[in-house]
């Protein structure tokens, strides 16, 4: 059973969000953390802090694309307010 998943990143060390999509979530996080993706080289480490699973990569990507938008920006901020508060961390 394929899944495709919609995943968050903290930064560990600076106040850094990234959200991404994958079909392997183990493996692109360990790629995360190793610094062989470009676009969060100079972030690394990361902690995963929330992750989506659908059967449909269609609908993984548009979530993807929502989750990058203000008003997506704003809905993740909701959903994981908590956690966020807990660790002052914000979204760009």
């Amino acid at each position: 059973m394929k899944f495709y998943y919609v995943y968050v990143l903290q930064s560990k060390n600076q106040n850094f969000i990234y959200v991404g999509y994958t079909t392997d979530l183990q493996e692109r996080f360990r790629l995360h953390n190793k610094g062989q993706v470009k676009s969060t080289k100079k972030f690394s480490p990361f902690k995963l802090i929330f992750y989506e699973a659908y059967r449909n990569k269609k609908d993984a990507k548009r979530r993807e694309k929502y989750f990058k938008t203000t008003k997506g920006k704003t809905a993740l901020r909701t959903m994981l307010k908590e956690y966020l508060a807990e660790r002052k961390a914000c979204f760009g």
